[in-house]
This record gives structure tokens, C-alpha cells and sequence, in this order.
């Protein structure tokens, strides 16, 4: 394991909000002039999910906000394909606006939804971007090659693939020459699937991912993260990926939720000393932290990729 766990997990529990609910996990997260910002995706008692800003001083002690940030819609074009909650937000950075991917899951299946806030006080939804089935979008932080850049996780029926693809948008909306940039691994703790998890990071090196993986074992699916590297100029080409998983469920809250055996990232954020903060759900249950030097992270890519 390559991740340090914070030995004050889980950062995050149902208890710590304001009113009844059955769980936080998978969380997005930014900086955001002095305060750590999480976008924790909170399900109720009923069963479906909002997304719900918690914020931090230190990032790693974090009060949630009295309400939610967004909650399923009800009216208009997005109604239709949220009836079932909306889930696990990724926050990407562009220019003077934080975008937010997140899945909107309804009798459609799944559907990446797009909206952006500029002061994590109000959220404006921007558009539906993808057809379904398709989940774990993030958003690259600037443009490649004058064209914004995505990695997602379509599914297919024939064959169950569940591969990361990238896309290119003139405008963030419309998006079109895709391809396959990663696929599970046979064998491996990679090998039934994979998705993009922290929305790439930048390094001299290339685009810091890290991703989650899942196998399939006895006892049901174990999610795992690891970490790749992209190519700065082309993001389709891998140019490292480390063999071994960097964090696996271990301590007892990844086991205790309502999915046990499971990591599962959506935000990360790299402070100035070249720390990498990973924020992660266990067990859909609750939200914890990791951290682990960037520079470490890009070595064993490389290292990997030379044997």
C-alpha cells in the first residue's frame, strides 16, 4: 500500500450532518480561497442521493453546510434522469469556474450531468453530456490541443466492457472523438473494471490519475485505487501505470457499510509541499483521507512501466 491512511479516519460520518441521513462517500473536492471544500454525495433514508458541501480549515477536520448544494430535480430537462439521486461529483478547476461531472441515475440507467458553481454557495446546473450508460467523468483542468478534455467510463451491454475512454468538447457540452485510453488488467486487482477517479492532475511528468479498479473474488467485487500516468500533449497515450494497487481495503470502516470491500476516490488536492491529499469513500459508508507524496506516485508509474 502506497497511500498513508490519516490516522483520524473516517473524516466524515452520517452523524456529523444536520439532519438523518444514511451515509457520505465519494466526494469531490477543491480548494477554495482559504477552506478545503468537499462535495460529499449524502443518501438520505430514502434511498437516493444529493450532493452536499462540507468545508474545512485544515482539510481534515470538516463541518458540513446546513443544507444541501443540489438535490435531484424535480422540473425541467434534468427531471427525467435524476428521479433516482445524483452521485459521486468530481470538481475540476477552469479558469475562474468549478466545474462539477456527476451521475444522474434514474430508469434510464446512468448519465454524466455537467454544472459548475463559482463560490460554492450557488450551483447552476449546465447540461446532460453524455448518453447512457455512462458514469466516472472527470474533466481535465485545461485545454488539450485548444479542445477541453474528458476521461469517462462508458458500459457496454455486449461484453460488459467497463474501459476509460477520452472525449473532446469545443464548448463542454458536445463531445466527440472518443477513445480508449485504459482497460482492466486479466489476473490482476484491475481485471473486472475500471474508472477514472481524481480528475487528472498536472506534473512535468504528465497527467496524474488516479483511478479505481475492481475483481471479482469469492466473496463479491473488491475496489481498489491505483494510479496512472498520461501523456501531457496526447492523454490517450499511458505513459506509466503502476502494477500494485496504492490503497485496498484494510482498516475496519472500509469493510462496515452497505458495500463492503470498497475505495473509492473522487477528489484529491495537491498542496504546495508536493503532498497529495486523496479523499475516498469506504464502504459507502463514510469519507476518509489519505495522503502520499506526488512525486513517489509519478516514479512508481514509471518504474512499473520499465520492467
Amino acid at each position: 500500500m502506497r497511500l498513508q491512511r490519516y490516522e483520524g479516519n473516517p473524516i466524515l460520518t452520517a452523524r456529523d450532518f444536520p439532519r438523518p441521513v444514511n451515509s457520505v462517500f465519494n466526494a469531490g473536492a477543491a480548494k477554495y480561497g482559504n477552506e478545503y471544500i468537499l462535495l460529499n454525495r449524502v443518501q438520505g433514508l430514502d434511498g437516493t442521493s444529493c450532493l452536499w458541501v462540507a468545508r474545512s480549515r485544515d482539510g481534515y477536520h470538516f463541518t458540513p453546510d446546513p443544507e444541501p448544494a443540489m438535490v435531484p430535480s424535480t422540473e425541467g430537462p434534468f427531471a427525467r434522469y435524476e428521479e433516482y439521486g445524483i452521485e459521486d461529483p468530481r470538481i475540476t478547476k477552469i479558469n475562474n469556474a468549478y466545474y462539477i461531472v456527476y451521475v444522474c441515475y434514474s430508469s434510464f440507467g446512468c448519465r454524466v450531468g455537467l454544472a459548475l458553481t463559482r463560490d460554492f454557495q450557488s450551483f447552476e446546473r449546465v447540461g446532460l453530456i453524455s448518453l447512457p450508460d455512462n458514469k466516472d467523468a472527470v474533466l481535465f483542468p485545461e485545454k488539450i490541443g485548444g479542445r477541453y478534455a474528458r476521461l469517462d467510463r462508458p458500459m457496454t451491454v455486449i461484453g460488459g466492457r467497463r474501459d476509460i475512454w477520452i472525449s473532446y468538447s469545443q464548448d463542454l457540452l458536445y463531445w466527440g472523438d472518443a477513445c480508449v485510453v485504459m482497460t482492466p488488467r486479466p489476473g490482476r486487482w484491475d481485471s473486472e473494471k475500471i474508472g477514472a477517479g481524481t480528475p487528472p492532475i498536472k506534473t512535468e511528468k504528465g497527467w496524474l490519475l488516479i483511478y479505481h479498479g475492481a475483481c471479482r473474488t469469492a466473496s463479491g467485487k473488491v475496489y481498489r485505487l491505483g494510479v496512472a500516468l498520461l501523456d501531457l500533449e496526447n492523454p490517450s497515450k499511458v505513459v506509466g501505470r503502476a502494477e500494485e494497487a496504492i490503497l485496498y481495503p484494510a482498516a475496519p470502516e472500509d469493510f462496515l457499510g452497505d458495500v463492503g470491500n470498497v475505495v473509492f476516490t473522487g477528489g484529491a488536492i495537491l498542496e504546495d509541499d508536493g503532498e497529495l491529499k486523496i479523499y475516498y469513500g469506504a464502504a459507502d459508508q463514510v469519507m476518509c483521507l489519505a495522503t502520499a507524496n506526488v512525486d513517489d506516485l509519478i516514479a512508481l508509474c514509471l518504474k512499473d512501466m520499465e520492467k
